[in-house]
């Protein structure tokens, strides 16, 4: 039996309402891949602020005027120059001098 023009319509009726919910269905996963995205994108800033405010704080309680007046609570004192023994570390090579050229590249 050959089809007949109304099933030829049928046919393409469903083919065509198929690729439309297909088109429907990749904007809608894209939109909310582009939310998300978006969210993503505005967590990172908050946590690069956040990680920018911490290295701050770190910075600041590191300084001296913060340092000096906790360690002379705590009984401790500046050392004199005589007293700073600066240590080599074993296996570590010496830095070199100004202007001196970098060594080659091992091969």
């Amino acid at each position: 039996m050959a089809a007949k023009g109304r099933h030829w319509l049928a046919l393409w009726l469903v083919a065509l309402l198929a690729a439309l919910w297909v088109v429907i269905a990749r904007q809608t996963a894209s939109l909310n891949a582009a939310r998300a995205l978006a969210d993503l994108r505005a967590e990172r800033a908050a946590l690069e602020g956040r990680r920018a405010a911490l290295e701050r704080r770190i910075r600041t309680a590191e300084s001296r005027a913060v340092l000096l007046p906790r360690a002379q609570r705590l009984g401790l004192r500046l050392p004199a120059d005589s007293e700073i023994v600066f240590l080599p570390v074993p296996g570590a090579a010496a830095p070199p001098a100004p202007g001196t050229p970098p060594p080659p590249a091992p091969r």
